[in-house]
């Protein structure tokens, strides 16, 4: 089970750090990502992170959209992953969902297993 929280209402140019913790079974050997779905608009890739065990060995991928703004990271001794959103926009107003243990395909999000429940981000202009 994944328990997304961290979410709220922000000016923009501000900072969230949405955190997504695991219980129930460790994630640490698989991939985890972040989603988001906005009002009215299909669910979209925002980050993924690899699971190698060191952090300095770990990938991470993005979306354009978010790319040098945001970073997703995780710890593995909490079973937790993060994304640290910064210079937000009100584009980037949206529900945030964590996911877990992609089949194949990070960018895709039917193909992950485990899900989140989300967490909401509004961003003010």
């Amino acid at each position: 089970q994944l328990q997304a929280s961290g979410g709220g209402l922000v000016q923009a140019g501000g900072s969230l750090r949405p955190s997504c913790t695991a219980s129930g079974r460790t994630f640490s050997s698989v991939f985890m990502g972040w989603f988001r779905q906005a009002s009215g608009k299909e669910r979209e890739f925002v980050a993924a992170v690899s699971s190698s065990g060191s952090s300095s060995g770990r990938r991470t991928y993005y979306a354009d959209s978010v790319k040098g703004r945001f970073t997703i990271s995780r710890d593995n001794a909490k079973n937790t992953v993060y994304l640290q959103m910064n210079v937000l926009r009100p584009e980037d107003t949206a529900v945030y969902y964590c996911a877990a243990d992609p089949r194949s395909g990070i960018y895709t999000d039917y193909k992950y297993r485990y899900w989140g429940q989300g967490t909401l981000v509004t961003v003010s202009s």
